[in-house]
């Protein structure tokens, strides 16, 4: 069953990440969770390899089009709910700010030190790509966050991700 919203119930949260493969190429996973972390939703990629001639043309626009648009707005796109926001795990995957509406937020084990714009829940730093006054501001992420935070870590969900996708490919 996929929730088609969430205008009038719980919270939803997405986590999409990207597994590298020696052998196989670059996995996307996006899984969705509810405020207790409960799995809604999952969606993964067949493995994207780069071809050297793709490396020599796209040059240095290559990591924006392939974590952009290959993998995450393909991955959001198959989504069903609305989460509040799209958690990722990874710089390179900031590039699918572009590619959707939704609230962006990079979420790193915390090092010591908190990131310019970013908050720390749980030992983890939250860094919101939006904009004042773009939906989804900042306090209200942080707010919502706090309360997934209670039911699990922050960085938990994209393990999971990770774990599915090494269990397909074993299969």
């Amino acid at each position: 069953m996929q929730q088609q919203g969430n205008e009038s119930s719980d919270p939803t949260f997405g986590f999409l990440t990207t597994v590298d493969s020696p052998t196989h190429g670059v996995f996307g996973g996006y899984l969705v969770v509810d405020a207790g972390g409960r799995p809604l939703e999952f969606h993964c990629t067949t493995p994207l390899k780069v071809s050297r001639a793709q490396q020599i043309l796209y040059g240095a626009t290559l990591q924006g089009h392939l974590h952009g648009r290959q993998i995450g707005a393909a991955l959001l796109a198959e989504g069903g709910a609305a989460p509040v926001a799209v958690l990722i795990d990874s710089e390179a995957m900031l590039h699918v700010r572009s590619h959707t509406l939704l609230p962006v937020a990079l979420v790193q084990r915390l090092s010591g030190e908190e990131g310019s714009g970013g908050f720390v829940i749980g030992g983890v730093t939250v860094t919101p790509t939006v904009t004042p006054g773009e939906k989804g501001d900042s306090q209200s992420l942080r707010r919502l966050l706090e309360i997934l935070a209670g039911a699990v870590d922050l960085c938990e969900p994209f393990e999971r991700i990770r774990s599915a996708i090494e269990e397909a490919q074993r299969h």
